[in-house]
């Protein structure tokens, strides 16, 4: 670990030889902090584009073929008197996915929490490269402009769901959405890749080279733990995803039939040959679970900290959780074949993914028992961000268990393709991830902007969020084992669903009140970054380096040397010294044994 030492004398000065402009501060910035807040803001914009998309889907599953001036307002020609057309809801459905699982998941939390915490807990200056790292947010807000902009184009936007499956995807002419929206899509997608294998990269190097003086491995709080297992299964998953992609495009301008065979259009055979459409949903789910704990990883790193904090206790069992971290990373990779049970896939091999599905629960039950613990007999303190982190661990146990369900192929049978499983992914992927989002948001928002928001706007936010989740997936299951199918933009076309429209109504006004009480959330961080309360150095009395860093953000972190660490990160309640937390940075006390030793 000699090799940062050397750079501490060059790394000083940084910053300093030159007067920062507008452009080079707020814009083209390199400095991790600045990159953070980029992320944060840009993936809260496209969190209120997706938002938006969810509740006017909302809206016409529960009032189909009611006029609505909200969708003439919005829509446009997709919405003649105020009707929804049929082809534009499977866009809604299609851009919703997109943007909620990569641009707002994906890229708002990991992009803003890695860039903001990692250099900051682990003692380093900034990133390993801040020229990528600006190059890395860039894409990220280009990739994002695009999917908005296929909004515009003629024919629609993709509309092929967000799993963007062949043929549909891949034949130009089979609808309006498959067109030149479709194609935008795909470029976008390349680009958001790209842009995420750069931070990626980024972050592993950073943690692996650029630890302070006696940050050991077993002495990383388990965010960043989080976050270095979360960029290593991107490295490795996200290339796949981004192969498919090419093939697609190739497929679609090119005429390759990677993806085609035997197709018909009104009678007419297509001279499509050779390819497979179940190939595209072996590459694109070998991606797409591993996206799950892309996405999921860093909300539970996030909650590590802060439970601990605010329990004022050490975590529970840290080596477990670090080893819980690796087996869920590993056999992410190994499970991608539970969502194609009835793709016709042999038995023999759906038995083989149902038993890594069910190994994968293991490794997740001991983070969830670990938390528990770790709350057990604390002193808990509950502020916003606890009650958010409190409330993962609620829906990451609830979703969790349909997961069990649907990881048996006999089981998974009956419910695929239908709300059980809507209920189950946005229960245990969207719900638990934003959960983690807004838990890091309101617990690091002092560091990030040097004020604290306002803790009753914070209650308020979590208390409708919260209920309204729960009243959105929870009945969502029911209608699910009932047979509804997912994406149909009506289903007044089917008696047998009649009975399930009450439910449906239920949902949709419990989705319209969670996603309006979003604003106050909106109104209270928009505030805050100019009117909040200025915070104290340590608000949380927390013992991890970044509250050692200054309020007043500087290129570089710290001010001369880097703090040295002592310690793991969990000292809290430590008998013997007269406050309940001890920094990182605090030496030893003679005969002072550490816990984790």
């Amino acid at each position: 670990m000699s090799a940062h030492a050397d750079t501490h004398a060059h790394d000083d000065d940084h910053g300093h030889h030159h007067k920062e402009t507008f452009v080079t501060k707020y814009i083209f910035s390199q400095d991790h902090k600045m990159i953070a807040k980029q992320y944060l803001i840009t993936g809260t914009i496209m969190g209120i584009i997706g938002v938006m998309m969810s509740l006017m889907m909302r809206m016409q599953i529960a009032w189909p073929e009611e006029p609505n001036a909200l969708f003439e307002a919005l829509l446009g020609k997709w919405a003649p008197g105020g009707v929804m057309d049929a082809d534009i809801y499977l866009a809604l459905v299609t851009i919703h996915g997109t943007i909620m699982v990569f641009f707002v998941l994906t890229a708002g939390l990991s992009g803003t929490f890695s860039n903001l915490l990692i250099p900051l807990q682990i003692g380093a200056r900034d990133m390993a490269s801040g020229f990528l790292n600006m190059v890395s947010y860039w894409l990220f807000f280009l990739s994002s402009v695009i999917m908005v902009l296929s909004f515009f184009v003629e024919a629609g936007p993709a509309a092929a769901g967000w799993t963007i499956y062949p043929p549909l995807s891949a034949l130009p002419m089979a609808q309006g959405g498959s067109g030149a929206g479709m194609t935008l899509w795909l470029v976008s997608m390349a680009i958001f890749i790209a842009s995420s294998l750069l931070g990626s990269l980024n972050y592993i190097v950073t943690v692996i080279n650029l630890r302070t003086k006696g940050m050991s491995m077993t002495r990383l709080p388990l965010t960043i733990w989080a976050f270095f297992v979360t960029a290593v299964i991107g490295v490795i998953s996200f290339p796949v995803l981004l192969s498919a992609a090419l093939l697609l495009i190739m497929d679609r301008s090119f005429g390759t039939s990677f993806f085609l065979s035997d197709i018909f259009i009104q009678g007419e055979v297509l001279h499509y040959q050779g390819g497979s459409p179940v190939l595209f949903e072996h590459l694109f789910w070998f991606l797409g679970h591993p996206e799950v704990y892309i996405v999921l990883l860093p909300a539970l790193g996030i909650t590590s900290e802060i439970i601990a904090t605010n329990s004022r206790k050490p975590i529970f069992g840290y080596r477990a959780m670090v080893a819980s971290i690796l087996a869920i990373a590993f056999l992410s990779t190994i499970v991608w074949g539970h969502h194609m049970f009835i793709s016709g896939m042999n038995p023999f091999l759906g038995s083989v993914f149902t038993f890594t599905t069910l190994l994968i629960a293991i490794p997740s039950a001991v983070k969830a028992f670990n938390y528990i613990t770790t709350l057990w007999k604390g002193n808990l303190q509950l502020n916003p961000a606890m009650l958010f982190s409190i409330g993962l661990v609620s829906t990451f146990i609830t979703g969790g268990l349909t997961g069990i369900i649907l990881g048996d192929s006999a089981l998974d049978i009956n419910v695929h393709d239908t709300y059980f499983v809507v209920a189950h992914f946005h229960l245990v992927m969207g719900i638990s991830a934003l959960y983690g989002m807004f838990a890091g948001i309101y617990h690091w928002f002092p560091k990030m902007f040097g004020r604290m928001l306002n803790k009753n706007l914070g209650y308020l936010h979590f208390w409708v969020t919260a209920i309204c989740a729960y009243g959105v997936f929870f009945p969502m299951h029911f209608i699910g084992m009932a047979g509804l199918p997912r994406r149909y933009y009506t289903n007044s076309n089917f008696p047998l669903f009649d009975d399930t429209h009450d439910a449906n109504v239920i949902i949709s006004m419990f989705a319209i009140v969670g996603g309006i009480f979003q604003l106050v959330f909106i109104y209270n961080f928009v505030h805050s970054i100019f009117y909040g309360k200025k915070t104290v150095q340590n608000p949380w009395r927390s013992n991890t380096l970044e509250w050692t860093a200054p309020i007043k953000h500087i290129h570089g972190n710290w001010e001369g040397e880097i703090p040295h660490v002592h310690r793991w990160a969990y000292d809290y309640s430590k008998p013997g010294h007269d406050d309940d937390f001890v920094p990182q940075h605090i030496p030893l006390k003679e005969g002072e044994e550490e816990l984790q030793h």
